[in-house]
């Protein structure tokens, strides 16, 4: 039997592993993983906050720079994992003629809702990481919207995070199409360029099902709910990408060497230990996209994940009803989906102001253990 790994590639879909540390590199396992078939890496500000904060592997880098600001330091540490990173990629990019073998880096998180100032960093980490199969990450904002247009425009690779809702991808996918079309209608070639859309699923049933809890409780029998909007929100969000990248508008792009943004599911880590493990690895199995495991699900999926294909596609009238019935039962899918962006934007920043301030408090101790000296 194939490895799962391969298993899930041939139904259509690249695993990317959700996760990146200076140890996952220096260790071998990043290696190893992509031996095994793994085929990308996504990260964010929570992600290096762990990284840095809270280990010792950055310890000697932070102590030559300690002389420059914490903001500095941060950004010269993760572009330095991202390049180690996408280079152990590249054979993979190569080999594939640029399908496969990307590492996300996202612009700082507190500029999720100016345009200008994203496109700035953008184009400034595009530079400085300057690797053919780097993606950007860009927050599905309102203000991301044009940002997301003229990165693509400019011939930036762009993973657009925190998207929760059907009209989120939509918009995303609809913003890339116009940067596409931009760069062909100023002459420029758009067969290099890549793009994913970062579709979040089980941070969505952890929301419903806190209010479907609260009707539970007050005598609604809506238990058979539980657990089904973020699958039924990915099916959804799957159709809307077929109707776009299989259309005949976006076929005449596809003529000239345009690439469809492939979705991305994100948040594929079970938060409630009722659920099955595998609960979003399994059941969204689709051509033509990826899933970003964390680490532990990627482990359960390589020790007991059983595939079989294009799983999206399956009940697709059960999800349009699941959707319909939670309407109807007072909750919106747009409200949910713009708090958990609000929260997750929140909990970026968080992590970004503490990680800067953990690598602040690691500089002032080099201080003192120098001055001591």
């Amino acid at each position: 039997m194939k490895p799962r790994l391969q298993q899930l590639f041939d139904a259509g879909q690249s695993v990317w592993l959700d996760n990146l540390s200076r140890e996952l590199l220096t260790s071998g396992d990043l290696r190893r993983l992509i031996e095994q078939g793994v085929r990308g890496v996504t990260s964010n500000p929570t992600i290096f906050g762990k990284a840095i904060a809270h280990a010792h592997d950055y310890d000697e880098e932070i102590r030559s720079l300690k002389t420059a600001d914490a903001e500095t330091v941060f950004w010269k540490l993760a572009i330095h994992d991202i390049q180690e990173a996408l280079d152990l990629f590249r054979p993979l990019y190569d080999s594939t003629n640029g399908a496969d073998g990307f590492v996300s880096l996202e612009v700082s998180p507190v500029l999720a809702h100016d345009t200008r100032a994203t496109v700035a960093m953008a184009h400034d980490l595009w530079k400085r990481v300057d690797r053919p199969n780097a993606m950007i990450k860009i927050p599905a904002t309102p203000e991301g919207m044009p940002a997301i247009e003229e990165c693509t425009a400019a011939g930036i690779n762009i993973n657009v995070t925190l998207v929760f809702s059907v009209d989120m991808y939509a918009n995303v996918a609809h913003a890339y199409v116009k940067g596409l079309q931009r760069r062909l209608d100023s002459g420029q070639p758009i067969e290099s360029i890549a793009s994913a859309n970062s579709v979040f699923i089980s941070r969505i049933d952890t929301a419903v099902d806190k209010l479907l809890d609260q009707k539970m409780a007050h005598g609604q029998p809506l238990s058979y709910l539980r657990g089904a909007a973020g699958i039924a929100n990915v099916k959804m969000a799957y159709r809307r990408y077929r109707d776009i990248f299989y259309s005949d508008e976006f076929a005449a792009v596809t003529e000239r060497g345009g690439r469809p943004q492939r979705p991305l599911w994100a948040s594929t880590g079970t938060k409630d230990p009722t659920y099955s493990d595998l609960k979003y690895i399994e059941s969204i199995v689709a051509e033509g996209t990826i899933n970003t495991m964390p680490p532990d699900t990627l482990q359960a999926f390589l020790g007991h994940g059983t595939i079989e294909r294009d799983t999206v596609l399956s009940e697709m009238k059960e999800a349009t009803h699941t959707l319909e019935t939670l309407a109807k039962s007072g909750i919106s899918m747009t409200d949910i989906a713009r708090t958990l962006q609000d929260a997750g934007l929140t909990q970026f920043c968080e992590s970004y102001a503490s990680l800067l301030d953990a690598i602040g408090e690691k500089q002032k101790a080099f201080d003192v253990v120098a001055e001591s000296g």
